[in-house]
C-alpha cells in the first residue's frame, strides 16, 4: 500500500497561490481517478482538481478558505492494491482519523525572563529593571509612585538616575509623560527581561453621512491585488490610435446570417479584432513576450487573452491558444466557446493561463477608450473602444470630400522597460491599418 500526493496545480504563469472553495470528499472516502476532489479559486477562475490517482482519501493537509501556494501538497491518496482491497474483520475497528493535519507556527522570543524580573505595573503598559525595583524597595517607594516617575531613558524607561533624582526630592512635582504610539508588538531587550507590549486597539473606522458599506467579494479581492501588482511592476505607458472600420462593420453586417447558417455560430467583432492584432504581433513579435529579470523571452505562440465580463460584473481573461494558426470561423468558435464557459463559470484552469497578449473590448459598456491595465506577467494589452458613426474627411484622387463612416479608438498600454513609445505606438499603427484596410470583399 502506497500513498499518492494531490498537488496544488499550476493555473498560469503569473498566479502563485489559490484559494480552496470546497472539498468535495472527506478522509475515508473512496476517490476514483480524475474524479473531483476539491474546488480552487484564483483571481482569474474557479476550477475543479481531479484525483490523480484511484484509492481512498487519507489525509486532508488545507481547510477551506486557506489560501494555498501553487506546488504544495493539499491531501494525500492512499493506493489500495487489489490484494489489499477485501473485506476487513468487521470485529476489527479503525483507527480514528484527524480531519485535519494541523501545522502549527511557533513564535520564537530571543529570551524568556523569570518571574523575578519580569515585573509589569498594574496597566501592563511599563517595564523596570531589578535594579530600579530594589532601589524602590530599599526605600518604601510604592509602586503607584514608581509609575508617576517620568523616565528619561530608551521608551521613557525609569533610570536608577530618575529614581534616586525623585528619593531625594520626593516632593517634587511629577510631570507625566506623553504617551507615544507604539507599533502592534514592541520587544524591549536588556540584559536582564524581555516583554512583548500590545498596542492599542484601533478604533473602529466612522463614515460620515448616508453610506452602504459592501464587502469585497473574493474575486473582487483577489483581482484588485492583481492589479495593484501590475501597475507596481511595469511602468505603464498608454498610446491611442483612431481607427476608419467602416469596411469592416458593412462586411460583417452583409454575412452574418449567411455566416450562422453555414457554421451555426455567431461572428462579432471580436475574433476580427484578433485577426488584426496576430497580424500586428508576428510583424511585432516584442509585444508577446515577458520579463524576467533582465532576460527578454518573446513567445513564438501567439497566445491572444480576451477579457470577458462574469455575471457577477468581474473579468475574467480566457486564452485562445495558437491563434495565429486559426482562420475566422476557427476564431469565432473559440472566442464564442470560451465567452460562454465564462459566463456559466465552466472555464478550466487550461482556459485561462498561458497568455502572451490581451485584449479587452471597453466599447462593450460605451466606452469610446480606454486605458487598460497589463495582465502579468504580459508586456502590452490593447482596449477597443465603442464604434460610433462621425463625419469624417475622406481623402480621394478627386480631392477631399465628407462622409459618414464608422470610427473606433484603439489604445494599447505597454511595459515602458523593455517597449519604447516608438515600438509600441507602430504596432498599435500597425493594427490600425489591418482594421481599415479590411478587404470587405473577402470570404470566411
Amino acid at each position: 500500500m502506497s500513498s499518492v500526493d494531490l498537488i496544488m496545480p499550476k493555473l498560469g504563469e503569473s498566479i502563485m497561490e489559490a484559494t480552496i472553495l470546497k472539498w468535495h470528499k472527506q478522509i475515508g472516502d473512496k476517490i476514483a481517478m480524475d474524479e473531483t476532489v476539491l474546488d480552487i479559486a484564483t483571481d482569474k477562475v474557479d476550477s475543479e482538481v481531479p484525483s490523480t490517482a484511484a484509492g481512498i482519501l487519507e489525509s486532508i493537509l488545507f481547510k477551506v478558505d486557506d489560501v494555498v501556494p501553487i506546488g504544495a501538497i493539499i491531501a494525500r491518496i492512499k493506493v489500495v492494491s487489489s490484494s489489499e482491497n477485501q473485506p476487513t474483520n468487521p470485529s476489527t475497528s479503525p483507527e480514528p482519523k484527524k480531519e485535519y493535519e494541523e501545522v502549527k507556527i511557533v513564535e520564537e522570543i530571543p529570551f524568556q525572563p523569570t518571574a523575578s524580573t519580569n515585573q509589569v505595573s498594574s496597566n501592563g503598559m511599563r517595564f523596570y529593571s531589578p535594579l530600579v525595583l530594589n532601589i524602590a524597595q530599599s526605600e518604601g517607594i510604592s509602586m503607584a509612585d514608581l509609575e508617576k516617575i517620568p523616565g528619561s531613558g530608551q521608551d521613557g524607561r525609569v533610570t536608577k538616575k530618575d529614581i534616586l533624582a525623585f528619593v531625594a526630592n520626593p516632593n517634587k512635582t511629577v510631570v507625566t509623560a506623553v504617551p507615544i504610539e507604539t507599533p502592534q508588538v514592541e520587544i524591549i531587550k536588556s540584559n536582564v527581561e524581555v516583554s512583548i507590549k500590545p498596542a492599542p486597539e484601533m478604533a473602529p473606522m466612522v463614515y460620515p453621512g448616508n453610506v452602504e458599506i459592501i464587502e469585497m467579494d473574493r474575486m473582487r479581492k483577489l483581482i484588485a491585488k492583481h492589479m495593484v501588482d501590475s501597475k507596481h511592476t511595469s511602468p505603464h505607458v498608454t498610446s491611442f490610435a483612431e481607427c476608419d472600420v467602416t469596411n469592416l462593420v458593412l462586411w460583417r453586417e452583409k454575412v452574418k446570417k449567411e455566416f450562422e447558417k453555414r457554421e451555426g455560430e455567431k461572428i462579432t467583432f471580436t475574433p476580427l479584432f484578433i485577426e488584426a492584432i496576430v497580424k500586428g504581433l508576428k510583424k511585432y513579435p516584442m509585444l508577446s513576450s515577458s520579463l524576467d529579470g533582465d532576460k527578454i523571452i518573446i513567445k513564438k505562440d501567439l497566445n491572444i487573452g480576451m477579457a470577458t465580463a462574469l455575471p457577477s460584473g468581474n473579468l475574467i481573461v480566457p486564452v485562445i491558444k495558437n491563434a495565429d494558426q486559426l482562420n475566422l470561423v476557427g476564431l469565432t468558435k473559440q472566442v464564442n466557446a470560451l465567452a460562454n464557459a465564462a459566463r456559466n463559470n465552466k472555464l478550466r484552469p487550461d482556459d485561462t493561463t498561458g497568455g502572451t497578449f490581451t485584449l479587452t473590448n471597453v466599447g462593450t459598456f460605451g466606452s469610446i477608450m480606454g486605458t487598460p491595465i497589463i495582465n502579468q506577467p504580459q508586456v502590452a494589452i490593447m482596449a477597443v473602444g465603442a464604434i460610433k458613426k462621425r463625419p469624417m474627411v475622406i481623402e480621394t484622387p478627386q480631392g477631399d470630400t465628407i462622409g459618414i463612416r464608422h470610427m473606433m479608438y484603439i489604445s494599447l498600454s505597454y511595459d515602458h522597460r523593455i517597449i519604447d513609445g516608438g515600438l509600441g505606438s507602430t504596432f498599435l499603427n500597425t493594427v490600425s491599418k489591418e482594421l481599415e484596410n479590411f478587404d470587405s470583399n473577402r470570404g470566411f
